[in-house]
C-alpha cells in the first residue's frame, strides 16, 4: 500500500479520537481508560501526517524517536517495519503511547497543529507498539551484537535504567540492573495506576530486554545491600537512575496524623501491593468517603482517581492555583472530571485538622488569587486574607512533589550533589566519579517518563564510549 495522498487531501482528514471505557464504568475499576485505535483509526489518522522536510516533531521528543518515518510506514501498512523504526528508537514505545505528555513535546511542534490539530502522534506509538507485541513472529529479529567483554551496573528499574540498559545491552555489553523493589518497572509499576499503564505492557516491555540479555536483581538496595563503590570495583561502568522516592514535606501543622499519605505511599500500596483492591493484601490501605489530594500533577491525578475508585464518594485535587496553571496533561484532568472527581481551585492548605484520637477530620484551607508570574512564568499564587474555611476530610494525600532519597548518596561520599541533594551530571550523565554516570529524577528531581528515558539514552552513548578508552 502507498502512502501518496497530496497534502490537500491529508489536511482535510480530522484527527481521530481515542476510544474510552465509559466514566460511570471505569471509575470503579481499574481497567485502562483508553482503550486504543482501531486499524482503520490508526491507518487514517497515520495519512493525516504532512511528512514535513523540517521534521519539527523528532526535535521535541526526548528520545529521538524517527517520528515521520514509522508513520509514513504505518501509513502505508507496513506495520512491521513501523515497528522496527519505532522500536530502533525508542526501547519502551508501549510505555510511552500511553503516559508520555506529547501534546507539549513532539505534537506540540506539529506543523498540522499550527491550523488545527496536530496529528496524534502518542496514538499511533501505542498502536504500532501493541501491534509489535501481539505479532512477535511478524518482526525481524535483532541480531545480537559482538560482546565487547565489558559490563555495566544500572542502579534502578525504572524509565531510564531501563532504556539505558537497552542501548547498552545494544552495543554489546553485559547489563545489570539493581533493582531495590520486589518487581521491576521502578516508578512505571508502583506509581501509574493500572488504568494509565497496565502492569502486562511493563512486563512485556522489560521482556524484550531480557531477550536482549539484560539481566535484573531485585531486592538489591544500592547504599544498603551493595555501594556505588562496589559497583565500580565489579563493574566498568556504573549508571545510577534510582529516581526521587522521598516525599517533599508540607511543613503544615498536622501533617502527622493518622490518615495522612505521601504520594508515593498511597500509589504504592496501590499499584504494588494491590492495597484496597485484594482482601489479603499485606499492606492495607484507609479507605474513607471525603479524600482530598493536594496539588496539580500527573501524580496529584493519580491519586485521585485511584482514590475515586477505591470507594471515595467525594474525591477531591486541592491547589493553590487554577486549572490553566496545572502541570497535569489535559487529557488526565479531562478524565478525572469525567470520573466525578472534584476541582478545588485557587485554594491552599494551612493546617491538617484532626480527631481527639489523631484521626484526619478536615483540611483547613485559605483562597488563593494569582499575582504576578514567578520563575517558572506561572502566576504566583498569593493568600486571600480572612478566607480560611475547612474542607471534611478523612485522607489527605500529599501530592506536591519528590525529593532525592539520601540513601544511595550517604554512602557515596565523592558524589557531588546539588543543594537539593540531586546528583551533579553534565549533559551526558557524568557525575563526579569516573565511570559513574546518572540520570532521570535523582539528577532533575520530579520529572516525566520520557525525560528520564532521554536521559538514560544520552548516557547510554556516553558510557559506550568511555568504555572504548
Amino acid at each position: 500500500m502507498s502512502n501518496d495522498l497530496s497534502p490537500k487531501e491529508r489536511m482535510a482528514i480530522d484527527r481521530v479520537h481515542m476510544p474510552e471505557l465509559p466514566a460511570d464504568e471505569r471509575s470503579t475499576n481499574f481497567e485502562e481508560v483508553n482503550l486504543g485505535l482501531s486499524a482503520d483509526q490508526a491507518l487514517s489518522e497515520a495519512q493525516r501526517c504532512l511528512q514535513c522536510k523540517t521534521r519539527n516533531c523528532v526535535a521535541g521528543c526526548p528520545v529521538g524517536v524517527s517520528i515521520p518515518e514509522f508513520i509514513d510506514a504505518l501509513a502505508c501498512d507496513d506495520l512491521p517495519k513501523a515497528a522496527q523504526i519505532l522500536r530502533g528508537d525508542n526501547a519502551l514505545p508501549a510505555v510511552c503511547g500511553r503516559v508520555c505528555p506529547q501534546e507539549t513535546q513532539c505534537e506540540a511542534l506539529c506543523v498540522r497543529g499550527k491550523k488545527g490539530d496536530a496529528v496524534a502522534i502518542g496514538y499511533l506509538e501505542r498502536y504500532v507498539a501493541d501491534w509489535a507485541m501481539l505479532h512477535p513472529d511478524r518482526l525481524l529479529k535483532e541480531a545480537k551484537p559482538e560482546p565487547t567483554g565489558k559490563s555495566v551496573a544500572v542502579v534502578g528499574c525504572g524509565p531510564a535504567g531501563l532504556t539505558a540498559a537497552g542501548e547498552l545491552a545494544r552495543m554489546g555489553h553485559q547489563v545489570t540492573i539493581f533493582e531495590a523493589l520486589h518487581d521491576t518497572g521502578g516508578v512505571l509499576r508502583y506509581g501509574i495506576p493500572e488504568f494509565r499503564l497496565p502492569k502486562e505492557i511493563i512486563d512485556r516491555e522489560v521482556a524484550v530486554l531480557a531477550e536482549l540479555g539484560v539481566t535484573i536483581e531485585c531486592n538489591v538496595i544500592i547504599g544498603k545491600t551493595l555501594t556505588v563503590a562496589e559497583l565500580s570495583e565489579d563493574y566498568d561502568a556504573v549508571f545510577i537512575a534510582n529516581g526521587a522516592g522521598l516525599p517533599t514535606m508540607l511543613n503544615i501543622p498536622g501533617e502527622n496524623l493518622k490518615g495522612v499519605y505521601a504520594a508515593n505511599e498511597f500509589l504504592t500500596r496501590v499499584n504494588l501491593m494491590e492495597a484496597g483492591r485484594k482482601e489479603d493484601s499485606a499492606t492495607p490501605i484507609l479507605q474513607r468517603d471525603e479524600v482530598a489530594v493536594i496539588g496539580g500533577g500527573n501524580t496529584a491525578m493519580d491519586c485521585v482517581r485511584t482514590a475515586r475508585r477505591l470507594g471515595a464518594k467525594r474525591a477531591m485535587i486541592i491547589y493553590r492555583r487554577g486549572e490553566a496553571e496545572m502541570p497535569a496533561r489535559i487529557e488526565e484532568i479531562k478524565h478525572a472530571k469525567e470520573e466525578g472527581v472534584e476541582f478545588v481551585m485557587l485554594t491552599a492548605p494551612i493546617a491538617i485538622v484532626g480527631t481527639e484520637d489523631g484521626w484526619v477530620s478536615a483540611l483547613r484551607c485559605q483562597k488563593m488569587e494569582l499575582g504576578p508570574a514567578d520563575d517558572s512564568g506561572r502566576r504566583r499564587p498569593q493568600p486571600v486574607a480572612g478566607s480560611e474555611f475547612d474542607i471534611p476530610a478523612g485522607i489527605v494525600i500529599n501530592a506536591v512533589g519528590t525529593n532525592a532519597n539520601p540513601l544511595l548518596t550517604a554512602t557515596a561520599p565523592d558524589l557531588k550533589l546539588n543543594k537539593w541533594g540531586n546528583v551533579v551530571a553534565d549533559e551526558e550523565g557524568q557525575t563526579s566519579i569516573p565511570g559513574v554516570f546518572a540520570g532521570g529524577d535523582i539528577v532533575r528531581g520530579g520529572a516525566t517518563v520520557i525525560l528520564a528515558m532521554g536521559d538514560g539514552k544520552r548516557a547510554a552513548a556516553a558510557i559506550n564510549e568511555y568504555l572504548k578508552r
